[in-house]
């Protein structure tokens, strides 16, 4: 990393800078609408700053290596980090952050896979790190509504499970209908989206292609693999962690464990 690069970045750093008069703006109506809001909209953006900053420090080193020990390392703290976050949606889960980790990895990893399998993807740095980070970030968020939702859902019905359980089915007969409704929920933002694409707003890769001076063409081939990428990370990650739940939500004996749905 040389000093001319980084004068560069300094330069370059000019217009995000300037852009925060449209945070200022936001403030600004905090205040006057009395939202009490001021002191974490300014936390967050000096926050994303910072963060922001750092990581482009790091994806430059990275990228400058070409080792994939920095890929594997960059993969697995972008999937920790989301695993817990996932988790504290999913408190009341239990060992919710490791179901939601393991899930995370196994729906993004079996993706990943196939993406270079096929060669959609070259394994460089440059390449899967980006990719990783998109298919984790919507991993987290499906994994974290399933695993809440299920439990949620499993505790309105608890009377309708135990007689189920009662009559001789299997937790997974028994919570079939609960598991259904979580992913369809979970999932269905991430469909929604697929099918509106390009007609209601232009997302991030495409829009960052095309403004980074690529033709329309080339920016809407990426982002159709970008949806297609997503949608199947988020499904396995989202099956995986009903499976994963299951164990935590029923005793040796086949009976709903008590503690998983006292009062929140």
């Amino acid at each position: 990393m040389d000093l001319e690069w980084l004068l560069d970045f300094l330069k370059g750093m000019i217009k995000p800078v300037a852009a925060t008069a449209v945070v200022l703006m936001a403030v600004l109506l905090s205040f006057v609408q009395k939202l009490g809001l001021e002191a974490e909209m300014v936390y967050s953006i000096l926050r994303a700053f910072l963060q922001l900053s750092v990581i482009g420090f790091v994806l430059q080193f990275i990228f400058t290596q070409e080792n994939i020990g920095w890929i594997l390392l960059a993969y697995v703290f972008m999937v920790s980090v989301a695993g817990y976050t996932a988790g504290q949606r999913a408190k009341h889960v239990p060992r919710g952050k490791y179901i939601a980790g393991v899930s995370i990895l196994a729906g993004t990893a079996v993706t990943m896979f196939l993406l270079v399998l096929l060669r959609v993807f070259p394994f460089t740095p440059r390449y899967i790190i980006p990719v990783a980070g998109m298919m984790v970030g919507n991993a987290m968020t499906v994994t974290g509504v399933t695993m809440k939702k299920l439990r949620d859902d499993v505790k309105l019905q608890m009377s309708l499970v135990e007689t189920a359980l009662a009559l001789g089915a299997t937790p997974r007969q028994a919570t079939l209908q609960q598991v259904k409704r979580a992913l369809v929920i979970a999932l269905s933002p991430v469909l929604d989206n697929a099918k509106t694409v390009g007609l209601i707003s232009l997302p991030g890769a495409m829009t960052g292609l095309i403004m980074g001076g690529a033709s329309p063409l080339e920016a809407i081939q990426l982002q159709i693999v970008v949806m297609n990428m997503l949608i199947g990370a988020s499904t396995v990650s989202s099956i995986m962690s009903t499976y994963l739940c299951w164990p935590a939500f029923f005793t040796k004996a086949y009976q709903l464990e008590s503690k998983v749905f006292k009062a929140d």
